[in-house]
């Protein structure tokens, strides 16, 4: 919790579909990671099945679920 505000995991789940540079690229523009971070987490959901990718307050973490499906990732919160 932040000053009790309590925080939402936001999780990216592996699927078929996208490549793994697109995954990259999708963590290092909607979530501001490095090449390095982006790409730990990229195979993290690859060879897991999941990450969680990020953390925050409630609307934010919906926000960035929402635009992670715009994107074509499947992502979804769970509380911390």
């Amino acid at each position: 919790m932040v000053r009790g505000i309590p925080m939402w995991n936001v999780v990216v789940w592996d699927d078929p579909v996208n490549l793994m540079s697109y995954v990259v690229w999708v963590f290092r523009t909607l979530l501001g990671r490095s090449r390095e971070e982006a790409t730990r987490l990229m195979l993290e959901v690859h060879h897991r099945g999941r990450a969680v990718v990020a953390s925050a307050p409630r609307e934010h973490a919906e926000l960035n679920v929402y635009h992670l499906h715009h994107h074509g990732l499947w992502a979804t919160l769970e509380e911390r």
